[in-house]
């Protein structure tokens, strides 16, 4: 790709998704939104369904990577059906709740129609039977992509997540380590989510709602099953590890106490320091620098290509995350 082809198609995204929310949300105003109830962290009923100018855009900068400067795309309609698939799912979901059950088995089948698009017996494990791989894959995908849904209850938490993850692996694509289809899909996502920030800067006057938090949740892991595809495992859990620790161990925290895990709660780290004192703005700004450590520790994995420098940033993202976590789950000295 040319640095013309790199600037234009997040600049492209944004734009795009800018005007969009600005056309959209009287609409959203009058048939979509965000009551307060005793699990929200808003306080005033806002918008939802920010994320159709998200996603919207997304596509809209992939097409004009294809169509416009003639960037070669591998597999690409599989992924943005599957994608549409899924923000009509969650489109359903924001505006009458489906059942839980009915709601993982739509998710699933989306994931079934994105597997379409990975390489002829892709398996990131080859000591694993490929049906069991799979099987393990189509789980994981449904927890991370609802992980990213569960973890967008708060003013640019998800900015604050997908931006620095996306830039990541557009970075690394430009340099080599992933494929035009990956690349362009990080472009446009992260330029999406920068259109998108302004709207839902706190105070949010915009949410993303489902239709917005799945479908940027089965993008983000998509990049990311193909940067682990391409032989870098630990950059590819390092990106997300703030968000799979804080909604893995919240789960399995729920588990424990007995409580129904398919509920809405607000539980979750991020809320619980809001509930100790920590602003909105300071919570997302801490999940944010975080972020970009993390980048920055799975770009050296990818550079060094050590075992030994590996293993050691896998530690220190750990321990970060960790420290972070502790951090928001205790009250907030006073200044």
């Amino acid at each position: 790709m040319t640095p013309i082809t790199i600037i234009a198609i997040p600049l492209a995204a944004g734009v795009a998704c800018a005007v969009l929310v600005l056309v959209l949300r009287p609409l959203l105003a009058r048939y979509a939104m965000a009551r307060p109830n005793v699990r929200s962290s808003h306080k005033i009923p806002t918008p939802q369904g920010g994320g159709v100018a998200v996603i919207a855009a997304t596509i809209a900068a992939v097409a004009l990577a294809s169509a416009v400067f003639g960037v070669r795309t591998d597999s690409m309609v599989p992924i943005l059906a599957a994608v549409i698939f899924i923000a009509c799912v969650g489109a359903a979901d924001d505006l009458r709740p489906i059942p839980a059950l009915p709601r993982l088995l739509l998710q699933a089948a989306a994931i079934a129609i994105l597997f379409v698009a990975l390489p002829k017996g892709f398996q990131l494990f080859g000591f694993l039977p490929f049906w069991l791989e799979r099987a393990l894959m189509l789980i994981g995908a449904l927890w991370f992509i609802n992980l990213v849904n569960f973890m967008d209850g708060l003013d640019w938490m998800t900015v604050a997540e997908i931006v620095p993850i996306a830039a990541a692996l557009a970075l690394f694509g430009i340099s080599g380590h992933l494929t035009n289809t990956t690349t362009i899909i990080a472009l446009a996502l992260g330029g999406a989510m920068l259109g998108f920030a302004p709207f839902n800067r706190p105070v949010a006057k915009l949410f993303l709602g489902d239709v917005g938090s799945l479908p940027i949740g089965m993008l983000a892991g998509w990049c990311l099953l193909q940067l682990a595809g391409n032989g870098h495992l630990i950059a590819a859990l390092l990106l997300p590890l703030y968000y799979l620790t804080d909604a893995t161990v919240t789960l399995f925290r729920r588990i424990g106490n007995g409580e129904a895990i398919w509920v809405a709660h607000r539980s979750h780290f991020y809320q619980r320091a809001t509930d100790n004192g920590f602003t909105v703005m300071r919570v997302v700004t801490e999940v944010f620098v975080l972020n970009i450590a993390l980048a920055i520790l799975a770009a050296i994995t990818l550079y060094t290509k050590s075992s030994g420098a590996d293993v050691a940033a896998l530690a220190i993202g750990g321990i970060s995350v960790t420290l972070v976590l502790i951090r928001f789950s205790r009250p907030r000295a006073a200044v």
